[in-house]
């Protein structure tokens, strides 16, 4: 009861002062007195303490006043705050004199970004006497300070401690944000910098960055939420979710995952508490369920003629390759089979002209080297293998060879010239799409599609090209090669870039060789393989064309958690030589793509999900085992101690690769330390560093640069820290140091890291501008950073582009891709090119706009359609976005659940974020009730939901599928059931996922975090919780103490 009534006056707006009639201007006056004299004689914290607790004794105050004497400006003093006043805060927060919502309140009262928000007319809140009250000319470096401060607070306990602060302070975010958003609309519209410094802006972007974690802290609080979730709360949640909607699109290109949380607590966790509609409380919801099916069965709609656009399969083909490349055959060929009803003969050209228009697009766009390899090898190697699946469905008059003289006669020869326009001077040729058609008719010949001597006729001209000399490979004759020549192994790796037809073959040997290779454990094998594939990233695009992740990485896991030393074992560096190459292909597939350890179908406490789950964080000593303890020491003294014999074999062999690699960011924690306290000097630290970039360790440094990263980002207080880590990252990066079979391997561990260490490098870059140690490393990595990672994720200036479209934003830069789509498949003989489009676009508005709300963009979008006779065009465009695969919500492969699921550990599959087919199905079982409100818009819902159900029908797979998707995986006798799990999974929608069991959350998987990062700390790449990868630097001394290398 003490509770509600608390509450209930925060609700009010009231507060617990010290009674509605006492004068306290007294008393303000002599705090105010006392302020000024502590700030004049500069008064240190421990006096201070002592006299604030003789002044409250005399002159009490409520905390909401002794917080505006603290942080209000003077006539004669209004430009920064004295930078005693933080510290002076702390104490008077420490004794309870203040509360966070004071603190909140005044800070906001008086803050400069109030100033700025005027300047585009936003109204000032005036102080009781009608007038604005004084701003500070520069608040920006106090805010951050204190935001940071509060942010510690509320994650320990003490910053909220009662439902009535956390519903005040929960206001007070929601009126700071609002004004954040404001300020930070002023700089964007002061474009000429009339109005304000670019220093004005850094400092205001730094101070919203600390405001944006105190945020987070705030909506992740258990106290907050269980407040929120309270019927009293409503204005408060009501306020949060309005200032959240304005304020989350500022944030974008500086937080991108921070905003998807914000963006689902917004979306999920307030909804969530929101009161379920009494009448339907009331009801069954067995029968509610029963009524909307048949509601939904039973509705007319006026049926309008089906139409297969050129953009519908050009949409799907984008959004297969834009990512971790998505072309299942058995997938594809239900689409196709259920989009064109048969026709086999105008699927196969459309799937042609789709497949170059999707390549001339990315050039057009010029999307770079990673995205057009890709493509051209996907139109070369893959297209023909589709085809000829195709072409045993085919029946005369149709033959494979008509469709593709039919394609190519409809290939824009602009974008894909002929041979002799190549050598014409006034054409501007791409080296992508140069004998692009050439090699495409080469590689269909090669399987038999069409006839050589038919290939001049296509190209128009005569050519010098032949078919390859080996012919056709086959791949059970390459795997008996690579078995028993490992020197084949090394060709085959480098035939992976031809444009030849016969890379499909080779990928799936070399699957099959890894496969065969960890079964038989042949490391020295494996060790060539692996190390050769990790410097390649782009030929990893290609080898996924062809075979699911799971069947080339599971086995590498597996074989990577099971790695045991021989009884007999004479040379142990070897092994960790192996190892090391064997993880360094796996941590390359799995930061290219953030895969999942149930996209590796590997379970939780298995060696490698160990070391994706936490290899980045740090332990304190006091956490570490007496076995780990005792590694540690060894390894200190074989890296810096020059007496103790270097890293000699009594090392390795008592220290396996496993524990090594789970220790590294503990070891490079207490290097970084040791290093700044002058235990470690520079000559020890380089000789340490010489050891780790032999090629034994080498792997070593993904997880140690990491966890260096991380520090740049979060030791924003600790300078000597931050220098340490930088001299480290420049030994190791601009110093050319080892073998060039080492120099080579260090270029693929930087192609892993490249993008999360450039953001902290620039993070770092930002806060210490004057550092001139930062672009020589950020020079040493650029190259890296365009083969770092394929997530599908949007680049700033994309994102910038996108929500500064006028009109809208975001939704308006989606709704000219619609039209741009309809006026191309309207025109297509007006539009040669294809709509210039990347898929990346509709993942980003999905994740920041929700399901829903994109989804009314599209049904909007329809709408006019409809209205100007293009409808049947608009709902086709509609039905392949909503079907087009999602690569950053993808279930896990089927095989995961045979993989993963046991009697003590059933297989439980991750949750989802809501898709676009899931949402339009509940807008459609609402149909009735939408009618009533807009019967044509209910009408294009339900119309759109049946396209949709009808094009997503998986057929029941055959047992020969089945077998050849069960091949690349050593099942042994659990084939059988995995076969079962299959063919369920394959009826629930197009990818096998149940999306009924799907919710707004993230889960624990990691996005290519665009600036901050993991769900176990400061990973970029992982999550946003700063504060969860820090350790006490206290907690190493120690091990300090016997550091003395000098």
């Amino acid at each position: 009861m003490e509770m509600d009534v608390e509450m209930m006056m925060a609700e009010e707006g009231l507060t617990l002062d010290f009674g509605p009639g006492q004068d306290h201007s007294q008393s303000r006056e002599e705090w105010t007195k006392f302020l000024d004299r502590c700030k004049a004689s500069r008064l240190d914290l421990d006096a201070f303490d002592c006299y604030v607790e003789l002044l409250y004794s005399k002159h009490p105050l409520p905390p909401s006043i002794i917080a505006d004497i603290c942080l209000k400006p003077h006539p004669s003093n209004h430009d920064t705050l004295d930078p005693r006043i933080p510290r002076y805060i702390q104490v008077l927060s420490s004794r309870q004199l203040i509360d966070t919502p004071s603190v909140l309140n005044a800070l906001y009262r008086y803050s400069t970004s109030h100033v700025q928000a005027q300047s585009i007319g936003n109204l000032i809140p005036d102080d009781k006497d009608g007038q604005p009250p004084l701003r500070w000319g520069n608040s920006y470096a106090t805010e951050e300070v204190i935001f940071y401060r509060l942010t510690k607070a509320v994650a320990q306990g003490p910053g909220i401690k009662t439902a009535g602060e956390a519903l005040e302070v929960c206001k007070l975010m929601a009126k700071w944000m609002a004004l954040f958003t404001s300020a930070s609309t002023a700089f964007a519209q002061d474009v000429m910098g009339d109005l304000h410094s670019t220093q004005s802006r850094d400092e205001m972007e730094t101070a919203r960055a600390a405001f944006v974690m105190l945020l987070l802290g705030i909506s992740e609080n258990q106290k907050v939420l269980s407040t929120l979730s309270r019927p009293l709360a409503k204005n408060a949640r009501r306020a949060l979710s309005e200032s959240l909607t304005h304020f989350i699109p500022s944030i974008l290109q500086s937080a991108s995952q921070i905003a998807g949380r914000l963006e689902l607590f917004r979306t999920e966790t307030l909804a969530s508490f929101e009161p379920v509609d009494k009448k339907k409380d009331t009801t069954n919801p067995v029968i509610d369920d029963i009524e909307s099916t048949m509601a939904l069965d039973n509705f007319m709609v006026t049926e309008i003629p089906n139409v297969n656009s050129r953009a519908g399969l050009y949409i799907y083909l984008n959004a297969a390759l834009v990512g971790r490349p998505l072309i299942e055959d058995a997938v594809l060929f239900s689409y196709l089979n259920n989009r064109y009803q048969g026709d086999v003969q105008t699927m196969a050209i459309d799937l042609i002209l789709a497949s170059f228009d999707v390549l001339a697009n990315a050039v057009f766009r010029n999307e770079g080297q990673q995205a057009n390899y890709l493509l051209r090898s996907y139109l070369i190697n893959k297209l023909p293998l589709l085809l000829a699946t195709l072409a045993t469905q085919m029946f005369p008059p149709s033959t494979a060879q008509f469709c593709i003289t039919e394609a190519l006669g409809q290939v824009d020869t602009n974008a894909f010239p002929t041979l002799s326009a190549m050598f014409d001077d006034t054409n501007n040729n791409n080296t992508f799409t140069d004998s692009v058609r050439q090699d495409f008719c080469f590689a269909c010949c090669l399987h038999g599609l069409i006839p050589e001597s038919s290939i001049e006729g296509l190209l128009g001209e005569i050519t010098y090209q032949t078919l390859p000399q080996a012919g056709r490979y086959v791949k059970h004759q390459l795997v008996e090669e690579c078995m028993g020549d490992p020197e084949r192994i090394q060709r085959l790796i480098g035939e992976l870039d031809n444009m030849d037809g016969n890379v499909g073959a080779v990928c799936q040997a070399l699957a099959e060789v890894i496969g065969r290779l960890c079964h038989n454990k042949e490391t020295m094998t494996l060790k060539l393989l692996c190390s050769q594939l990790a410097k390649k990233p782009l030929s990893l695009d290609v080898m996924l064309l062809f075979d699911k992740p799971i069947t080339m990485l599971n086995p590498l896991c597996e074989l990577l958690d099971n790695w045991r030393y021989d009884e007999d074992q004479g040379e142990y560096q070897p092994v960790y030589e192996e190892f090391g190459s064997v993880l360094l292909l796996v941590l390359a597939f799995v930061h290219r793509y953030d895969l999942s350890t149930m996209d590796l179908g590997i379970r939780s406490d298995s060696f490698v999900a160990k070391l994706l789950g936490v290899g980045q964080i740090h332990k304190p000593l006091e956490e570490l085992t007496e076995k780990e303890k005792d590694h540690l020491g060894r390894w200190i003294q074989g890296l810096f101690d020059s007496e103790s014999g270097g890293l000699a074999d009594e090392l390795l062999s008592s220290c396996p690769p496993q524990d090594f690699y789970l220790l590294v960011p503990t070891l490079f924690h207490q290097i970084v330390l040791a290093f700044c306290t002058n235990y470690l000097d520079e000559e020890s630290l380089k000789t340490g560093v010489e050891y780790l970039v032999n090629t034994f360790l080498l792997p070593a440094l993904v997880p140690a640069i990491k966890y260096m990263a991380n520090q740049l980002w979060v030791e924003l207080s600790h300078g000597h820290e931050q220098k340490a880590v930088i001299s480290i990252l420049q030994l190791i990066l601009l110093t050319k140091q080892g073998s060039m079979e080492a120099q080579t391997m260090l270029s693929s561990v930087v192609n892993i890291i490249a993008i999360p260490l450039e953001y902290s490098l620039r993070s770092h870059q930002r806060f210490d501008p004057k550092s001139q140690a930062i672009e020589p490393l950020l020079k040493a990595i650029r190259d890296n950073i365009r083969l770092s990672r394929r997530t599908a994720s949007a680049a700033n200036n994309e994102l910038e582009a996108w929500t500064s479209t006028a009109n809208g934003g975001l939704a308006a830069s989606i709704r000219h891709t619609l039209q741009g789509f309809v006026s191309w498949s309207a025109h297509p003989g007006l539009n040669i090119m294809p709509t210039s489009y990347t898929h990346r676009q509709i993942l980003t508005a999905l994740k920041m706009l929700g399901a829903k709300r994109f989804l009314y963009v599209v049904l909007e979008e329809i709408k006019t359609q409809m209205e100007t006779g293009n409808g049947s065009i608009a709902h086709d465009i509609a039905t392949n976005l909503i079907c087009a695969p999602d690569v950053t919500n993808m279930p896990p492969p089927p095989e995961a659940a045979i993989l993963l699921d046991s009697a003590h550990h059933p297989y439980i599959p991750p949750q989802l974020r809501i898709s676009l087919r899931t949402a339009l199905r509940a807008e459609a079982e609402d149909c009735k009730i939408i009618q009533k409100k807009d019967p044509a818009m209910a009408e294009i819902i339900v119309r759109l939901y049946r396209k949709v159900e009808a094009q997503m029908l998986m057929p029941p797979p055959d047992e020969s599928m089945l077998h050849n998707e069960l091949a690349g995986l050593d099942l042994g006798e659990n084939a059988a059931a995995l076969g079962d799990a299959l063919a369920a999974a394959a009826q629930n929608d197009g990818l096998g996922a149940d999306e009924n069991s799907m919710s707004l959350d993230l889960g624990g998987a990691g996005s290519d975090m665009g600036h901050l990062g993991g769900d176990s700390g400061l990973d970029f790449g992982a999550g946003d919780d700063m504060f969860s990868g820090l350790g006490d630097p206290g907690s190493a001394s120690d091990l300090l103490s016997s550091w003395d290398l000098n």
